[in-house]
C-alpha cells in the first residue's frame, strides 16, 4: 500500500512545532480551568451548576465530536481541518477572556470544545504525515513528551498568574491561547502542504448528533433541578439506544461496536471509564474546595498536583515495559488499588481541612498509582485490537476517557449538592468563599463524599482489571 504524501514543505520540525503549540492550547486549557474556576465564579457569579457547565460544556463538545473530527480530517484534508480547529479554538478563547457573564462563558467553552475536537486528532496525524517512517516514532515521542510537559506546566503557570494577579486575572489565562494559536497558524501557512483529503470518506453525522444529545441530556439530568432531571434522563437513555442502533447499522460508524466483542477491549475500556471518572472528579472539585473553602492559594494547589504529573512522566514508560513481561492486568489492578487508597485517605481526612499534611501527601500516592496505569492501559487497548483497527480502538478509548470527565463533573456535583444541604444566608453553596464555620464544615464534608465516591470507582476499576485482564493458568 502506498503511503500518503508528506504534508511538509521543508523541514518537518516546523510542523512538529505547530502541532505542539496547537496541542498545548488544548492541554493547558483542560488542566488549568479547574484551578481558575473559583476566580471565574467569584468574578461572574453563578451557582454550582453553572460552574459545572463551564467545564462540562467543553467536555460535552470535545467528547461527542472528537471521533467525527478525525473523519473530517480524512475527508477534507488534515491541514485544512487542523487549521479550522485552531481558528475556532482561538476565537472561543478570546470570547472566554472577555465574557461578561456565566452564560456567555459557557457558550464560549462549548465552542472551545468544538475547536479542540477538530484540532486534537489532526495534531498527531500532522506529525505522522510530516516525517518519514524511519523518524516517525521519535517525532511522535517528542510530541507526546511535549504534551505531557505542557499538561504539567499549565496548572503551574495558571496558579502563578492567579496567585500573583488580581481578581480578574483569570482572563489572561484564556488570552494566552491567542499567541500560541497564531504561531501554529503561521508555521502551517509557511511549511505545510494542504492535502486534498478523500472526498468519498463517510462522516457519521447521525452518530455525532445522537452522542451529543445523549451526553448533553445526561449532564442536564445530573446538574439541574428535579423538574428537569427525570425528562432529561429519559431523553439520554432514548438517545443512547438510538445511538447504538445507528452505529450497529452504518458502514463507517464513529464507534466500531464489533471491537467490544473482545473481552480484553471491553474490560480495559470499562476500567478506563471507572478510573477516569474518579480521577476527574477529584481533579475538578479538590481545587474548588481548597481555594475557596480552605483558603489555599492557586499556586499551592498546583504544587500539590505536580507530583502526579512527575510520577506519570518518569514511571509510566517503565510500567509499560513491566506490563509487557507480566501482562497488563497486574499493573492496572495494583495501580487502581493505589489510587483508590489515596482517594480513600483524602476522603477520610478532608473534614480536618489540613491540606498540606492530610491531603497533598496522598496526591503523591495517587500519582504513583496512575503511573502504573497510564502506560499499560494504552498498550492494552492497542493489543486488544487487530493492527488494522488500532486507530479506531485508540479513538474509542480516548473518547471513553473524555466521556468520563463529563460524567465526573456532573455526577460529583450532584453528590456535593446532596451532601452540602440547603442554601441559606450563612450557607451560600458548595465551593463558594464564606467565613461561616458551618459552611466550611459542610463544604469539606461534601468534598469528602466526592473523594470517597471516586475511591470506590477506582476500586471498581481494580476489580474489572483483576477479573477481566489478569491471565489465569
Amino acid at each position: 500500500m502506498t503511503s500518503p504524501p508528506s504534508l511538509s514543505r521543508g523541514k518537518p520540525v516546523y510542523l512538529l512545532a505547530a502541532a505542539v503549540m496547537a496541542s498545548a492550547m488544548g492541554f493547558i486549557d483542560s488542566s488549568v480551568t479547574a484551578i481558575a474556576l473559583p476566580a471565574i465564579r467569584a468574578s461572574l457569579g453563578g451557582t454550582l451548576a453553572t460552574a459545572q457547565w463551564v467545564q462540562a460544556g467543553y467536555l460535552l463538545a470535545v467528547t461527542a465530536l472528537v471521533l467525527v473530527g478525525g473523519a473530517m480530517s480524512d475527508r477534507f484534508g488534515v491541514v485544512r481541518v487542523f487549521q479550522g480547529g485552531i481558528v475556532a479554538f482561538m476565537a472561543a478563547s478570546l470570547l472566554c477572556a472577555i465574557a461578561p457573564s456565566m452564560p456567555l462563558m459557557i457558550a464560549a467553552r462549548v465552542l472551545q470544545g468544538v475547536g479542540a475536537a477538530f484540532m486534537v486528532p489532526g495534531s498527531m496525524t500532522l506529525v505522522s504525515r510530516a516525517y518519514d517512517r524511519a523518524d516517525r516514532g521519535r517525532a511522535l515521542g517528542l510530541w507526546a513528551a511535549a504534551s505531557t510537559a505542557t499538561t504539567a506546566a499549565g496548572p503551574i503557570l495558571g496558579g502563578l498568574v492567579l496567585t500573583l494577579g488580581g481578581e480578574g486575572v483569570w482572563r489572561v489565562i484564556f488570552a494566552m491561547n491567542l499567541p500560541l494559536g497564531a504561531g501554529a497558524l503561521w508555521l502551517l501557512a509557511r511549511h505545510a502542504i494542504p492535502d486534498q483529503g478523500r472526498p468519498g470518506t463517510k462522516v457519521d453525522i447521525w452518530g455525532a448528533v445522537l452522542a451529543t444529545l445523549c451526553l448533553g441530556a445526561m449532564a442536564v439530568a445530573l446538574t439541574e433541578g428535579e423538574a428537569l432531571a427525570l425528562p432529561a434522563g429519559g431523553l439520554a437513555i432514548a438517545a443512547a439506544v438510538a445511538f447504538l442502533w445507528v452505529e450497529s447499522r452504518l458502514k463507517a460508524p464513529m464507534i466500531r461496536l464489533d471491537l467490544f466483542a473482545n473481552r480484553q477491549f471491553s474490560a480495559v475500556n470499562l476500567a478506563t471509564l471507572l478510573l477516569y471518572i474518579g480521577l476527574n472528579g477529584v481533579s475538578f472539585y479538590l481545587p474548588m474546595t481548597a481555594i475557596s473553602v480552605w483558603h489555599i492559594t492557586p499556586l499551592g494547589v498546583t504544587a500539590a498536583f505536580l507530583p502526579i504529573s512527575i510520577c506519570i512522566a518518569l514511571l509510566s514508560g517503565r510500567a509499560g515495559r513491566l506490563a509487557e513481561r507480566i501482562g497488563f492486568g497486574w499493573p492496572l489492578t495494583l495501580g487502581s488499588l493505589m489510587v483508590a487508597l489515596g482517594y480513600g485517605l483524602i476522603a477520610h481526612f478532608a473534614p480536618a481541612q489540613d491540606f498540606w499534611h492530610l491531603t497533598a501527601p496522598f496526591c503523591l500516592l495517587t500519582g504513583l498509582g496512575l503511573a502504573l496505569v497510564v502506560g499499560p492501559l494504552t498498550a492494552c487497548v492497542m493489543a486488544a485490537a487487530p493492527e488494522s483497527d488500532q486507530g479506531a480502538a485508540s479513538g474509542i478509548n480516548n473518547a471513553t476517557a473524555r466521556a468520563a470527565g463529563l460524567i465526573a463533573v456532573a455526577l460529583m456535583g450532584r453528590i456535593a449538592l446532596w451532601s452540602y444541604g440547603p442554601v441559606s444566608a450563612d450557607m451560600p453553596g458548595f465551593g463558594l468563599a464564606q467565613a461561616s464555620a458551618a459552611h466550611t464544615a459542610a463544604s469539606s464534608l461534601a468534598f469528602a463524599h466526592i473523594a470517597a465516591t471516586c475511591g470506590v470507582l477506582a476500586l471498581a476499576a481494580a476489580a474489572v482489571s483483576a477479573f477481566g485482564l489478569i491471565r489465569r493458568a
